[in-house]
């Protein structure tokens, strides 16, 4: 047999009481033809519809590993709660699925895409789980429904809502809907960048070195060549290395320097000026906590799942302010890093996967629709 290409995961979980008698169900879908590829139902004892419908959620991850764990995916639920949390656009706050949350992260390929659908579009996950429930309470079964003959693409049953679908942003004229550009460069080096310690926004302030300087004129002169688009404006971290970096960028490329608070690095804390080797000897349990967990802070710190929702809130006003302008914005790794996030609508791990060099520039381009692309990342200039 083929290995599919694109699957759909369609996953739901209920309880009958909330809590109450729970189970969750899940169906994994050939994308192209509708065909059910495997499907999973279990009832899961004493439990509340949200932690039936994560459970759900990654009876579906583990069900794409099994099955198809090269294909592109897409995951359909009608919870709003876990498609947005997975999303990353809403937190994780509830202790019962903070758990759940990071398991489905850590099962959950880069770029999947997260639907949310109305209930009576995800009626074959909520018919076997609800078999489940019927058949351990020593019901009869009532449904049926998961593996119905295979549909047709685009059939109302499997198809996601229109705002939902691929936007297919490489086919947009920049002309007829002018994007706003945020060109991202990250500072140039310091001797902290040199020497890896946590440098963040509540230690020492260092200033670029020589080779900073250096790396970020050529940064300079890379962002002026690289892009057709002339540079509006430079809006920089209030911290020293990216106000030296930006001074440099706005003379070179003969424009203002804004400065924003909301590009600052996160706040390390009590991690501020040692090396990861040396947290780990002195704070092993709470350098784990971290590492585990995009919600947890390090000691005195600020989460990554707080700098997240701090870039999101900045990337809608300078969209409001420039929009469809040039904007260079100088930053550090971590706000960066969930721009270029916010860019793939990826999970919250794949910042962990994500490299940045100092004086890198990367560029996002926002529509008007609210939509963001990913046009270069990590690019040093020579």
């Amino acid at each position: 047999m083929t290995a599919p290409r694109r699957v759909v995961i369609e996953a739901d979980g209920g309880s009958r009481g909330n809590p109450g008698p729970a189970a969750y169900g899940a169906v994994l879908r050939d994308a192209d033809t509708g065909a059910v590829i495997a499907q999973r139902a279990e009832t899961i004892g004493i439990a509340t519809n949200n932690v039936a419908e994560y459970s759900g959620l990654i009876a579906g991850l583990e069900l794409l590993a099994e099955h198809a764990p090269e294909a592109e995916v897409e995951v359909r639920m009608d919870s709003k709660l876990v498609i947005e949390q997975m999303a990353g656009r809403w937190r994780v706050k509830h202790p019962d699925m903070k758990p759940l949350a990071l398991r489905a992260q850590q099962l959950a390929p880069f770029g999947v895409e997260w639907t949310w659908v109305p209930r009576e579009r995800n009626k074959a996950a909520d018919a076997i789980l609800n078999d489940a429930l019927d058949e351990a309470a020593g019901k009869p079964k009532r449904r049926r429904a998961a593996d119905p003959a295979p549909q047709a693409p685009g059939t109302t049953a499997t198809a996601a809502p229109a705002g939902s679908r691929n936007p297919m942003v490489g086919w947009r004229d920049p002309l007829a809907d002018p994007p706003t550009t945020l060109t991202l460069v990250r500072h140039g080096a310091t001797d902290s960048t040199l020497a890896k310690v946590f440098s963040g926004s509540d230690g020492a302030d260092p200033g670029l070195n020589d080779v900073g300087r250096a790396q970020v004129h050529r940064a300079a002169a890379y962002v002026s060549r690289a892009d057709a688009e002339a540079v509006d404006v430079v809006v920089s971290s209030p911290l020293r290395r990216c106000r030296e970096t930006a001074e440099v960028l706005a003379n070179d490329l003969g424009v203002e320097v804004v400065v924003e608070p909301g590009l600052v690095e996160a706040s390390f804390g009590a991690w501020d000026g040692l090396t990861f080797a040396q947290v780990q000897e002195r704070d092993p349990e709470a350098l784990d906590a971290w590492l585990a967990s995009t919600s947890v802070a390090p000691p005195g710190g600020e989460s990554y799942d707080d700098v997240f929702a701090r870039v999101q809130r900045l990337q809608r006003r300078l969209v409001a302010s420039y929009g469809g302008k040039h904007v260079v914005l100088v930053s550090h790794v971590t706000p960066i890093k969930m721009f270029v996030r916010l860019a793939l609508d990826a999970p919250m791990p794949v910042i962990h996967r994500l490299e940045l060099q100092p004086a890198s520039v990367s560029t996002v381009r926002v529509w008007p629709d609210g939509i963001s692309t990913l046009r270069a990342y990590d690019v040093v200039p020579v």
